[in-house]
């Protein structure tokens, strides 16, 4: 079941790579939070095909419009979303404005993205039970999964596409946060094959907070960042590093190959104590929707794997009154947050999809060499990925936030007359 997030703040997804768009459905936005459709695309467009060179050539526009959830009383704000239109095949055609801007009303919020450069054709050596399977790739689960009732076009809904609803969702999530307690997620490419970054989003941040001890960070320092991380060659603080990334990933392009990337996602002004210690801890939320994203191998938190070679004397935060000296612990004790930033390490593996020959076999299970014959493909699953990991960040700290809301029973909200 494509249902994201919850069990109070949760995202439902459906459409495929190369269908007619991508249908996402917010459930549990609480009511009275401004929302624009163009805050939401501004964020789409970090994420869409095109968005960078060095990712896939396939172009997008992902233009989003909102079909329900947002109101206002002011009609001219409220419907200056994009107009759509149903052109049937016996001439009758229905068309309707969108919602560009309002307020939530409490109710499912029901967005929409069309999509339009599609080249099915070039999936045609995937077909039926004599296709080609990509090794790395969906193609041999979904294939025998579904009983060979699959969409074999552009990876169906195996797809990056896909994530659009993560974004969507996750925008309004972070509007929400954002707006409540100043709470902002950002993201870094810090590793591109062997190339690693020197300097870093987790230890500017880190600086950050020291500078302003036991205050949140101020929004004018977020939008600094934010500007910083948008002028790099890729999506990276590291402006040297970036550069030399983006020149690797154009080699390996070029050589008909893909690499993998480290994509650090750090997000500041947190309000402690959401989560819960076991089962329902924001730790095991955030492993999993971060951990559970296309192409992702491995989820660090903090120190991440470095904890292994320190005693405890080494490895425990010290704790005065404003807070936590350090966080190595990466904003999370016991699966609940303590207010200092929520740090995360993510590991893609190289795009599947590849022009190089490789050994692999048939949907009957006949090897063959495998040689792709078409297709567009992100060379660098990890220049894109920043912003879906934020987004996922966001809809998890979303729910806890309204999970910890509801352990509070306030009788003075429950009047009607």
């Amino acid at each position: 079941m494509e249902i994201f997030g919850g069990p109070l703040f949760a995202v439902a997804g459906a459409g495929e790579s190369h269908g007619p768009g991508i249908t996402t459905i917010v459930f549990g936005c609480p009511p009275g939070q401004r929302i624009s459709a163009a805050t939401v695309q501004a964020y789409l467009n970090r994420r869409r095909p095109g968005s960078s060179k060095h990712g896939t050539p396939r172009h997008e526009s992902d233009r989003v419009v909102f079909l329900s959830g947002i109101y206002t009383d002011d009609h001219d704000t409220l419907l200056s979303g994009a107009e759509i239109s149903i052109e049937a095949p016996d001439g009758q055609s229905t068309r309707a404005a969108t919602y560009g801007e309002g307020f939530t009303t409490g109710e499912p919020i029901a967005a929409l993205v069309l999509s339009a450069a599609k080249k099915s054709r070039h999936y045609n050596q995937f077909r039926g039970e004599a296709g080609a399977v990509r090794p790395g790739h969906t193609d041999l689960v979904k294939y025998h999964q579904s009983r060979g009732f699959v969409d074999v076009r552009g990876g169906g809904r195996s797809s990056y596409r896909s994530t659009i609803s993560d974004v969507i969702g996750g925008s309004i999530a972070r509007t929400v946060l954002a707006a409540q307690f100043g709470t902002a997620f950002l993201s870094s490419i810090v590793q591109v094959g062997e190339i690693a970054a020197a300097h870093t989003l987790r230890d500017t941040v880190e600086t950050l907070r020291h500078q302003f001890e036991g205050q949140p960070i101020p929004q004018n320092e977020i939008d600094r960042l934010t500007r910083q991380l948008s002028a790099a060659e890729i999506y990276a603080l590291d402006a040297e590093f970036a550069d030399r990334a983006a020149a690797h990933i154009k080699d390996v392009r070029l050589a008909g190959d893909s690499v993998g990337a480290m994509v650090e996602v750090v997000a500041v002004n947190v309000p402690p104590l959401l989560g819960d210690p076991l089962y329902h801890s924001l730790k095991v939320q955030l492993m999993g929707m971060l951990g559970g994203l296309h192409a992702v191998q491995s989820v660090e938190i903090g120190d991440g794997a470095a904890v292994a070679t320190r005693r405890g004397s080494e490895n425990n935060d010290p704790i005065r009154r404003t807070g936590y000296r350090r966080n190595s612990h990466g904003g999370l004790i016991g699966g609940i947050s303590t207010g200092a930033p929520l740090v995360f390490r993510v590991s893609f593996k190289p795009t599947s999809t590849i022009s190089r020959a490789q050994q692999s076999v048939q949907k009957n299970l006949d090897e063959i060499d495998f040689r792709l014959e078409k297709g567009r493909h992100d060379p660098c699953v990890g220049v894109r990925a920043g912003v879906t990991l934020e987004s996922r960040m966001a809809i998890a700290v979303m729910n806890a936030v309204l999970m910890h809301s509801a352990r509070h029973i306030r009788p003075d909200e429950f009047h009607l007359f």
